[in-house]
């Protein structure tokens, strides 16, 4: 679409939701499905472009993850619609895999993976002897009996500010001596009560839907499940909290249960400050 000559482009912030299910991460990757490659094809025929517009994404999901409040933006040319325009025009070709919530015009100062100040991450178990068909493409499927007292009283090891290189994925050629750093406002376990709960749990005593949330400023790569396939541990009585501890000082991977499955991950908001905060909308790394 022609631009009068000398208009800015304008930016846009796009609060998306997405079944991680369908894709192989968000980020763009030559000939698989990608959130970010689907959501870009879709802009470039909304606006009329002659290529796919580059994207900036508040956090990198991977393949599987799920997200309810992505935070994205985008600079396109003058375009016929508003924010709801603009979002319908998305959602007719996107959903219901990509639904974008809400599209509204920002200032070119926001930018969605830096001005962030804090992301927040919802994972599901679900926690019975048999598997739930309506549950398992969301939440991970835990057969033995697990101790909520004892990875609540874990969780809360984690509060704070922390070397977090042993619940870390290191990306290629990064120094593995380097810190971690991050700092967690919040890591909770709850039984969820919602309405797929009670529909999935039918009778008493047959199973429970476990939440465990956390928020932090930011993530590092596989970091969330790493913290939750510990915290099962901990369920289970293999380990305890002063293990978890330890586990955090040693600043290394070696011998660490591997992460939790990507489908039990959901990005569930990432917070900004005002007059860009959302109320429900991770970092450039995935949980």
């Amino acid at each position: 679409m022609e631009q009068p000559a000398g208009a800015a482009p304008q930016r846009w912030r796009l609060l998306i939701a997405y079944d991680g299910a369908a894709f192989r991460g968000f980020a763009v990757q030559p000939e698989v499905p990608t959130v970010a490659g689907a959501l870009r094809q879709a802009l470039e025929r909304t606006a009329r472009l002659d290529g796919a517009p580059p994207i900036t994404c508040a956090g990198r999901t991977d393949a599987g993850v799920h997200a309810r409040g992505q935070v994205v933006h985008v600079d396109l040319p003058a375009i016929p619609y508003d924010g709801p325009g603009l979002a319908r025009a998305l959602n007719r070709q996107l959903a219901p895999a990509v639904v974008v919530r809400t599209a509204e015009p920002v200032g070119p100062d926001f930018d969605a993976r830096r001005s962030a100040t804090g992301r927040a991450y919802r994972y599901l178990i679900w926690n019975a002897p048999e598997p739930d068909p309506l549950l398992a493409p969301i939440a991970w499927h835990v057969r033995d009996a697990l101790d909520l007292g004892s990875m609540r009283t874990a969780s809360d090891v984690l509060l704070g500010t922390h070397d977090f290189r042993s619940f870390c994925r290191r990306r290629p050629g990064n120094d593995t001596a380097e810190p971690i750093v991050r700092r967690v406002t919040r890591a909770r376990w709850s039984v969820d009560e919602g309405p797929e709960a009670s529909d999935a749990r039918g009778g008493a005593g047959e199973g429970r839907l476990l939440r465990f949330d956390i928020a932090a400023g930011s993530f590092c790569h596989q970091m969330v499940r790493s913290l939750v396939a510990s915290l099962v541990e901990v369920g289970r009585g293999r380990e305890n909290a002063a293990g978890l501890m330890e586990r955090l000082r040693a600043a290394t991977r070696h011998r660490m249960a591997d992460p939790a499955p990507a489908q039990g991950l959901c990005l569930v908001s990432v917070a900004y400050e005002a007059p860009t905060e959302t109320t429900d909308a991770p970092d450039a790394a995935s949980g």
